[in-house]
């Protein structure tokens, strides 16, 4: 793999207006980057608390806090990382993102085995040790997992072209789900001491990551030249960010939207290790149910290009939101059983999987529209803003997972009561269920960034025209 581009010389023009026809190996090594990210990112989601929890003896409701704190402290801080990145220059044929991206991988990577290796010091140091090396740990990923979102929307400007980038990166994100979901735990249940288990798998799981990160980094390229309004772009401060995410109605919709969508999946991951031990009876069923859950997924997110092609970007994440309500609250409401279990979670799953590839589309399109509206491109804080309603997103959900265990009286290691099991049953399928309702509500009301209309954006941007005037 070289830094050799993978598009054809015969792409210039194409480049020059936007409308780049990527080849399949760029696209599919795009979706390699969230790969990667998974195999980090997954893993403080869906093992953390049970690790803090049961294998530290971390108080339940102090790990609430040590989520709730930390992820909103990584909200805060990715419009640092966001301004940051925006202010590089392009740097010759490595551009602006990707060094940044690869870079900060590798860190990243040190940092997640860190996050699940803790020293045997007092309860009170086991806590300011979470805190310090999960906050590190968020800082980084900001810096890791920007630029490569902001990567999309400077490789092409083209709608079905950013349809397909975003399923194979949602692809990307399932298939670390899922061979994580199925090996972290058989792997953390090879060794005596979970401790050690623990440390292993995340070793692998990193050195997997930052593999990935690479596939994407020496395979992906910004082929698309931004003109940019220069005299606003000297105007623009840290200060003046604000006005522009804030004017950015499509983005407040996304924003919005994402609050839920991603808190029932990271409520969904994280409930899941206790609710197969526990309801189900196995800690061993939970690489059986993933990988039944997030296989399925896998193909049912590579139906999103067509599925947009067909009803367009806002009817196909809806349709995918209300499916996964459906199933997702009929999974509460029924008695638990495995089979019924597996098929309504992975119905739920499957759905969910859909909105949330589209939502990666969405984004490159309304850096675009603030760029059309504004006059300003600002690629990584309009993102790092998008970021910052998925870091509330997990935090909200490591409040409702691990709060849950608190109010019904979870004891780690322990058979537990009929309330503490039902409030684990309600955390991973009814929570999700009203969660996806609600974002179903605030996209179909209030997203009006339609793909006729972002055509039509996108058309301006290529002739150097915005919403005010003339882009120099």
């Amino acid at each position: 793999m070289g830094e050799q581009a993978t598009t054809a010389p015969a792409n210039a023009e194409a480049a020059k207006n936007g409308h780049v026809k990527l080849s399949w190996r760029e696209k599919i090594c795009y979706g390699f980057g969230d790969f990667g990210n998974g195999f980090m990112f997954d893993l403080g989601q869906a093992y953390l608390t049970k690790y803090w929890i049961d294998v530290c003896t971390i108080p339940a409701a102090a790990v609430a806090g040590i989520f709730a704190f930390t992820k909103i402290f990584d909200a805060f801080m990715d419009p640092i990382a966001g301004s940051a990145i925006d202010s590089r220059k392009n740097i010759g044929k490595r551009g602006k993102f990707r060094p940044v991206m690869m870079i900060s991988s590798i860190i990243l990577a040190i940092l997640t085995i860190i996050t699940f290796t803790m020293p045997e010091i007092s309860t009170s140091g086991k806590i300011i040790f979470a805190y310090g090396a999960y906050m590190a740990w968020g800082l980084v990923y900001s810096f890791t997992n920007i630029p490569y979102a902001s990567l999309a929307s400077v490789m092409t400007r083209d709608v079905e072209e950013r349809s397909q980038m975003a399923t194979t990166r949602q692809a990307g994100s399932i298939g670390a789900q899922l061979i994580t979901g199925i090996a972290f735990v058989p792997i953390v249940l090879m060794f005596a001491s979970p401790h050690h288990g623990f440390v292993v798998a995340s070793i692998v799981m990193a050195v997997i990551g930052v593999i990935g990160f690479a596939i994407c980094y020496f395979n992906c390229h910004e082929h698309v030249p931004v003109k940019r309004n220069t005299h606003a772009e000297q105007k623009a401060k840290f200060s003046d960010y604000i006005k522009i995410v804030f004017t950015n109605k499509p983005l407040l919709c996304i924003i919005l939207m994402t609050l839920f969508t991603i808190s029932a999946m990271n409520t969904n991951n994280q409930m899941m290790i206790f609710f197969c031990q526990y309801n189900l009876g196995h800690m061993g069923l939970q690489p059986i149910v993933n990988g039944i859950m997030m296989g399925c997924s896998v193909v049912g997110i590579l139906l999103i290009p067509k599925l947009v092609k067909l009803f367009g970007k806002k009817k196909t994440a809806i349709g995918g939101l209300l499916i996964g309500c459906a199933a997702d609250i009929l999974n509460f409401v029924i008695p638990t059983n495995l089979y019924s279990f597996i098929i309504l979670v992975t119905i739920g799953y499957v759905a969910l999987a859909i909105p949330n590839g589209v939502t990666w589309a969405f984004v490159s399109d309304v850096i675009d529209y603030s760029e059309w509206h504004n006059g300003i491109r600002k690629e990584g804080i309009t993102y790092a803003a998008f970021n910052f309603s998925r870091k509330i997103a997990q935090a909200i959900a490591a409040i409702v997972s691990s709060g849950i265990l608190v109010l019904t009286g979870y004891v780690a290691n322990a058979v537990q009561s009929e309330m503490t099991l039902t409030g684990i049953k309600a955390a991973m399928t009814l929570y999700p269920g009203v969660a996806l309702g609600i974002a179903a509500i605030i996209l179909y009301f209030f997203y009006g960034l339609t793909d006729d209309k972002f055509k039509q954006i996108a058309e301006d941007l290529n002739n150097g025209k915005w919403e005010h005037g003339t882009i120099e």
